[in-house]
């Protein structure tokens, strides 16, 4: 009898001690951060922007334990470029079809498009479609496999009276039509909710840019295999003054994206206006394709 106390006492302390350890070894996986589902979020800003209108956001994605990659497209933020050298929307997308390429074959990533951002993110999801996890229109140009990539942007032109443009600059760039933002566009159209030195910020970095709506109009639609085979999202901004609301429920559902998340409150530059309901938008979406 006192031999078999004795051995379940030995079997119980030796449980104890396991499970003690597998407790401790499960509390250092947390802290060290490996039990995250950790992502590589990729953000493409929108025209005449630039890396700068993400800084809210990126070190909120950061300090969730992803990866965050915001880079300049060419002739935006610091890119050396000026959009007169610029003649292609694929030569204005190459900083973002350069990382694809060096993406492992293993990996995907996160794209987040914001208002022009849409097709460049498209066109990286067309040529690098098993690279792609989601991508996220935020208050985006969202193209269809139906009609060639610039059916929406001249839908947009077509609805959008000249006189909405306020103080935005256009002037001919070569075999396309540039645009420069003024003050009185990014406060009153783009920035109106947003804080006032976000606003300051806009006006201190843009740069002159295109939609390249010429270019676009002149090439083949994307593909059904490519962006379209990978999952979409869409943010909806309900205040946009750029993009009303009901213009991107009108993309969303011409380019037949099913799952869709709302933003109330905020601007066009959702990423300043309501960073944190914009990180925990794309939280849930994520976790959906974890």
């Amino acid at each position: 009898m006192e031999y078999l106390l004795n051995s379940t006492t030995q079997e119980e302390d030796t449980m104890r001690s396991e499970f003690f350890i597998f407790f401790m070894f499960f509390i250092s996986m947390i802290i060290s951060g490996n039990c995250i589902d950790k992502k590589h979020y990729v953000l493409v800003h929108g025209a005449c922007h630039g890396a700068w209108s993400w800084y809210k956001l990126k070190p909120r994605l950061e300090s969730a334990g992803h990866k965050v990659t915001s880079l300049d497209l060419a002739a935006s933020g610091i890119n050396m470029k000026k959009i007169d050298d610029v003649h292609t929307f694929s030569q204005y997308s190459d900083p973002l079809l350069r990382l694809m390429a060096t993406i492992p074959k293993n990996e995907k990533v996160v794209l987040v498009g914001h208002s022009l951002g849409g097709l460049n993110i498209a066109l990286a999801m067309d040529k690098f479609p098993k690279k792609v996890t989601v991508g996220v229109f935020l208050a985006a140009f969202a193209p269809d496999t139906e009609h060639q990539p610039s059916y929406v942007l001249e839908k947009y032109n077509e609805r959008t009276p000249s006189s909405a443009w306020l103080d935005t600059e256009f002037a001919p760039s070569g075999n396309k039509t540039s645009m420069f933002f003024g003050p009185n566009f990014l406060s009153n159209k783009l920035y109106q909710l947003s804080p006032i030195e976000d606003l300051e910020l806009a006006k201190t970095l843009v740069r002159p840019s295109s939609l390249f709506v010429e270019d676009l109009s002149t090439q083949k639609n994307f593909s059904k295999e490519g962006y379209g085979s990978v999952p979409r999202a869409y943010i909806v901004c309900t205040e946009d003054i750029a993009i009303p609301m009901e213009y991107q429920l009108w993309m969303i559902q011409n380019a037949g994206i099913n799952d869709v998340l709302k933003i109330k409150g905020a601007d066009h530059m959702a990423m300043n206006s309501k960073p944190r309901e914009l990180f925990e938008s794309l939280e849930k979406i994520v976790t959906k394709y974890a």
